[in-house]
């Protein structure tokens, strides 16, 4: 009979506990904030050694160091490798598939030299291209092992007029594994190769890896959790004697645009018309324009580093910009401040955001 009552009084419990769920809570996106990027923590400057990541619906965020990783492995459908372009890797292609027999012979170096003038579009993910797996360097990865190719990769990056450190100099060769990657890679002059499994994570945009420690590093957020990375990136600069050739720009911001973030630009005749504007925009004005998913969208068009065509150095406050957020949420971004003539520190930007209700 204790048994029975016993027994009665735990499902009664349960039962009561069953229907004791806890409430959903919602969190409201930010209304906006001010906020200084942590771009440097040595005073570095233009060279500033973060990427930081920020999402405006939490007002936050994520720095981490451009230097620590080489490779990103995309999460999406497609099996497409990024290069890091915010210190300026660079890769070329050799005719071999078996990475143990790729050696110095097979590479001239210098090819992979980079920056001051040095260097083309065909050894980075090219820039220009809205959506950075558009051009890759390295082919999407076959599901015939026999198709991919051996790459050689610069994982110094920015070299300029000095000669690529050929201990700076890996081989790598990229395989299918179930629905993720088998990266196989070495140091060139090495006659043995490491295997890295990497599986596909569908919160994130990429995963991440550093040739020089053979392991995986945490970069992005989760991609529906930033809006906006700001960094030194390559870009394009114009030479009279060659064209466009690659070149590193400090201050280059990128849109989440894998991620489903987009954005436009604003541009008005004076810092004045702008001020009163960017107050003014609302969601009926936003609907008068339409949304573009390049990343490049906000790029370097929001500062000058000297004075051009009668703007100062420092922020250029005839221009602001509007940018949706994957869940939908739309924000007015403008600059506040970058170097030393506009009031900032280079490095550490300072920017003002504002959700549009």
């Amino acid at each position: 009979m204790k048994k029975l009552l016993l027994l009665s009084v735990t499902v009664a419990a349960l039962v009561s506990c069953s229907k004791d769920k806890d409430p959903v809570i919602i969190v409201p996106p930010s209304n906006g904030s001010t906020m200084e990027l942590n771009g440097t923590t040595t005073n570095a400057g233009a060279n500033a050694e973060n990427s930081v990541f920020v999402d405006f619906s939490t007002d936050k965020q994520t720095s981490v160091l451009r230097n620590s990783w080489d490779l990103g492995f995309y999460c999406g459908d497609n099996f497409k490798i990024v290069l890091n372009s915010t210190k300026a890797v660079t890769a070329t292609v050799v005719n071999k598939t078996d990475l143990n027999a790729v050696t110095e012979a097979d590479v001239d170096l210098n090819v992979l030299k980079i920056g001051q003038g040095a260097g083309s579009f065909t050894i980075i993910d090219d820039p220009r291209e809205a959506n950075i797996l558009t051009k890759t360097v390295i082919a999407e990865v076959s599901a015939t092992d026999a198709n991919n190719k051996v790459y050689i990769i610069n994982a110094k990056g920015l070299t300029n007029y000095v000669p690529v450190p050929v201990d700076s100099v890996f081989k790598i060769r990229v395989l299918r594994k179930g629905t993720g990657y088998s990266l196989q890679y070495a140091k060139l002059k090495e006659s043995t190769f490491k295997s890295l499994d990497i599986s596909k994570n569908s919160d994130y945009n990429f995963q991440f890896v550093s040739l020089f420690t053979g392991a995986l590093v945490n970069v992005e957020p989760q991609k529906e959790t930033w809006d906006i990375t700001w960094s030194w990136n390559v870009y394009q600069t114009f030479s009279t004697e060659t064209g466009y050739i690659p070149y590193g720009f400090s201050d280059i911001v990128l849109t989440n645009n894998l991620g489903g973030t987009t954005a436009f630009e604003r541009v008005y005749a004076s810092a004045e018309v702008a001020a009163d504007a960017y107050t003014k925009f609302n969601k009926d004005s936003v609907a008068k324009y339409s949304f573009s998913n390049d990343r490049m969208t906000i790029g370097s068009n929001w500062r000058l580093t000297v004075a051009s065509g009668g703007e100062p150095a420092g922020i250029r406050k005839s221009r602001f910009y509007v940018v949706k957020d994957a869940a939908g949420n739309l924000y007015k971004l403008k600059f506040i401040s970058f170097i030393a003539a506009d009031g900032g520190t280079r490095g550490k930007p300072q920017i003002q955001y504002e959700l549009i209700k």
